[in-house]
């Protein structure tokens, strides 16, 4: 597995950036929902809570493939 500048394996800091634009967009799409029910946009705003949880699955998928790898020498020389 190819280790970039991190000393961690690509897969590793490819996981790691999914997980944190996914809890990034779920945390904005808040104010979103928020916008969207102000506005009296009830189907908006349930589009954008469905989003929502899609990024938080992505973001739970995500921690569960680190915590595979978390430790193992597939992580990345700084892993270990």
């Amino acid at each position: 597995m190819a280790t970039g500048e991190t000393g961690f394996s690509d897969v590793v800091f490819d996981l790691v950036s999914v997980q944190y634009h996914s809890l990034k967009a779920g945390h904005d799409y808040g104010q979103y929902v928020r916008d969207a029910e102000n506005a009296g946009k009830k189907e908006i705003a349930e589009f954008f809570r469905s989003v929502m949880a899609e990024d938080s699955r992505r973001a739970a998928e995500c921690h569960r493939f680190l915590k595979e790898l978390s430790g193992t020498k597939e992580a990345g020389p700084a892993a270990g």
